[in-house]
C-alpha cells in the first residue's frame, strides 16, 4: 500500500474525479484544512481517510497528512483535479524500487495547445525562477517544483520540515538535497483544475507563495 496525501481546502467539486481515479493499492488521505463546503463529507464517502487540520497553511495540511500516513512510501498531490491520480505510479515506482529517494512530477501543460493554459504565465514564471535557484544554489537538477511527488515516509519525517505555509514543498527538496537524497523528476500531465486556484489563480496568491519560498531559500542558503 502507498499513502497519498491530498491537502484540501474547498475542493468538493474536484474530489469525486480525483478519488475516483485513485489507482489500486494507493490510499488517499484527504487533509481538510478548514473547508466550508462538503469536501470532508465527499472524501469520506469515496473511502478516503479524512484528517482535519485546523491550522491554515499548505504545509500544515501536508504535514498533518504525513503524520497520519502509515505506508512506507508516501505521495503528495493537489486535490483540485489538476493532476491525474492514475499517474501516481510514475513518481512512486522509482521510490518503491529503491532507484530514487524523492521523485517529483514535472508538469507538462497539455491544455496550452488546446483551449487555454492550465498553468498561468505568472505561476509558470515563478516556478521557473525557483527551479533555477534550486539548480544553481543546491545543485538539484529539477525544472519544476511539482506538487505530485513521492518519497519514503520515515525518511521524510526524519528531515524535520519546519515550514507550514507554501514553503513546505521547497523545504522538502532543500533538506532532501542536503541529506544526500537521490532526487529525480518525471513528466506528468498538468490539467485545467476544478474551480479557481488559491495560489496560481491570482497574481497575489502566487506572490504570497513566492514570498514564503524565498524565506525558505534564505534560511537554507549555504
Amino acid at each position: 500500500m502507498i499513502d497519498v496525501v491530498l491537502p484540501c481546502l474547498d475542493e468538493a467539486a474536484a474530489l469525486p474525479w480525483v478519488l475516483g481515479r485513485m489507482p489500486p493499492g494507493y490510499r488517499p488521505i484527504v487533509v481538510d484544512n478548514g473547508s466550508t463546503d462538503d469536501s470532508a463529507l465527499i472524501a469520506a464517502r469515496y473511502g478516503a481517510l479524512v484528517v482535519r487540520e485546523p491550522r491554515r497553511g499548505f504545509g500544515a495540511a501536508c504535514h498533518a497528512g504525513l503524520l497520519a500516513a502509515t505506508a512506507d512510501v508516501v505521495c503528495f498531490m493537489d486535490a483540485d483535479a489538476s493532476l491525474d491520480p492514475r499517474q501516481l505510479p510514475r513518481v512512486a515506482n522509482p521510490v518503491d524500487a529503491g532507484e530514487s529517494d524523492l521523485v517529483l512530477g514535472r508538469r507538462v501543460d497539455e491544455a496550452r495547445a488546446r483551449s487555454g493554459s492550465a498553468w498561468p504565465v505568472h505561476a509558470r514564471l515563478g516556478n521557473a525562477v525557483l527551479a533555477w535557484h534550486l539548480r544553481r544554489g543546491a545543485g538539484v537538477l529539477l525544472h519544476d517544483l511539482g506538487p505530485m511527488r513521492a518519497c519514503r515516509r520515515k525518511a521524510l519525517t526524519d528531515l524535520g520540515l519546519a515550514d507550514r505555509r507554501f514553503g513546505y514543498p521547497l523545504e522538502m527538496v532543500l533538506r532532501a538535497a542536503a541529506a544526500g537524497w537521490r532526487i529525480a523528476e518525471t513528466e506528468v500531465d498538468y490539467l485545467p483544475r476544478a474551480g479557481r486556484s488559491k495560489v496560481t489563480g491570482t497574481v497575489r496568491g502566487t506572490l504570497r507563495a513566492i514570498a514564503d519560498m524565498r524565506a525558505v531559500l534564505a534560511a537554507h542558503r549555504p
